[in-house]
């Protein structure tokens, strides 16, 4: 008889510990947590799709933590504190993985956001003084992006072979107006443009320095195959390239509630771009 009781007991033990273990583990129909990296009006937008009902109905718990820096924003996605990021351009991370030896893999297309000529000194782009004085972002992608667009405005000219993701000041060819070169930070754009006669800057440090590129701009980009290095990708690590939940994001970036907020509050300066990977890449 006590035998049959100690088994019994036993018995109820183990089933109630098979309960309390089952409450903890996740389920098929809880959602999957993803954490996405992310910076200034590019972080807005995730905070938005992330509380949004299409991420709720994909059953996707998505988090969104802001880090400062591009660098710190990739070495924290190579590390894993973040599963995927969205701040950056295609050439940027080309640019990124070619410097850091890492490898870092696109897995969807957002958006081109024009970079733009900018002047608190000069009215128009054809009245570009002789000698002018020209801020370019200090990092590989950007400053190649700026002399590109320099040239696309008529104001230079470029070796035939240059790179758009790493070209430099020494592939310049024909410079009529003698412009002279300031490397700086990026993010300082807006806080200088009063020192220089021109400054390049993209549309993200642009709309936080209160700057419309369609509005404010002397001259910007446009969408065309001389850009697509410059089209914004979400990035991660090659072993979560296949996940899920990181491959809905892109949909979700792209649907049509999250692009009607992106209209509402950017006013048309972030173009969608819904282009597979391999458009990149040709």
């Amino acid at each position: 008889m006590k035998k049959r009781k100690l088994w019994g007991g036993l018995a109820v033990g183990l089933a109630l510990m098979l309960v309390v273990a089952g409450c903890g583990s996740k389920s098929s129909g809880d959602s999957e947590k993803i954490v996405v990296g992310s910076m200034g009006s590019d972080a807005q937008i995730w905070k938005h799709i992330a509380e949004s009902q299409a991420a709720k109905d994909a059953k996707l718990n998505i988090v969104v933590k802001e880090i400062n820096g591009g660098v710190e924003m990739n070495n924290a996605t190579k590390e894993g504190e973040v599963d995927v990021n969205a701040f950056q351009s295609w050439a940027y991370l080309v640019s990124y993985n070619k410097d850091s030896n890492a490898n870092l893999v696109a897995v969807s297309t957002t958006y081109l956001e024009p970079m733009g000529i900018y002047s608190q000194k000069v009215k128009d782009i054809k009245e570009v003084p002789d000698g002018a004085l020209v801020a370019l972002a200090d990092n590989p992608a950007n400053t190649a992006r700026g002399l590109s667009l320099l040239q696309a405005a008529g104001l230079i000219k470029l070796k035939d072979d240059f790179n758009l993701g790493t070209g430099t000041e020494s592939d310049i060819v024909d410079n009529p107006k003698n412009l002279k070169f300031k490397m700086i930070d990026d993010t300082t754009g807006p806080r200088v443009i009063q020192d220089v006669d021109l400054v390049l800057i993209s549309n993200t440090v642009a709309l936080e320095g209160g700057l419309n590129v369609l509005k404010d701009s002397l001259y910007h980009e446009e969408i065309s195959v001389d850009t697509k290095n410059s089209i914004n990708v979400l990035a991660t690590t090659a072993d979560k390239q296949n996940d899920p939940g990181i491959l809905k994001l892109g949909e979700l970036y792209h649907n049509e509630d999250t692009q009607k907020y992106i209209e509402q509050e950017f006013g048309g300066t972030k173009v969608p771009v819904d282009k597979p990977i391999s458009y990149l890449q040709e």
